[in-house]
């Protein structure tokens, strides 16, 4: 190849490269976007009167042990299927990302059933009651903050006891249901 033919080829890379650095500058000059002062958007938020704190006051949920005079283990049952994804309910079961659920009701929070709960869940302690299964279903984070369980809980009370009753029945000896109390 002589010399002639190299520089052909070096002019032509070197004429490519000049057009594409004036056609950047020249794009950038054309469609250059306003920057705003203040980056970002700004959120409206209404925000909480007195009213709406006293409706959610009355909104108060029912007590776990009135529920549970009429909660179905069959629609419990139905429910509990969000939780399989998660946990399994047969005696003897493996865990999963959560632990096997077979006789909760009763037992002790945080520890055995060759699961690694979380360090919020150890501390917590004590037994799993109706109540703190109340609590705990309708909001995990909320009852138990630091818990390691990623569900946003069940905001349906009626829901929640039929849940509770399901659990109750999933035991070898399943705890006598408290009565309601007036």
């Amino acid at each position: 190849m002589d010399s002639f033919e190299l520089n052909k080829i070096l002019g032509a890379i070197l004429g490519t490269c000049l057009f594409v650095l004036v056609t950047s500058f020249a794009a950038n000059a054309i469609f250059t976007p306003a920057v705003p002062a203040k980056p970002g958007f700004e959120v409206a938020v209404k925000e909480a009167t007195g009213g709406e704190a006293k409706g959610a006051a009355a909104e108060k949920s029912e007590p776990i042990e009135k529920l549970l005079q009429t909660a179905s283990v069959e629609k419990g049952a139905t429910v509990a299927k969000k939780c399989a994804a998660c946990h399994t309910f047969e005696k003897g079961g493996p865990n999963r990302v959560g632990p096997n659920l077979y006789g909760i009701v009763g037992e002790k929070r945080g520890e055995g059933r060759g699961f690694n709960f979380s360090a919020a869940m150890k501390a917590k302690g004590g037994t799993w009651t109706f109540d703190d299964l109340n609590e705990f279903l309708k909001s995990p984070k909320g009852f138990i903050p630091g818990t390691a369980m990623g569900f946003a809980g069940i905001s349906k009370d009626s829901e929640r006891a039929d849940v509770i009753a399901y659990l109750n029945s999933l035991s070898d000896h399943p705890l006598a249901v408290p009565a309601a109390s007036k």
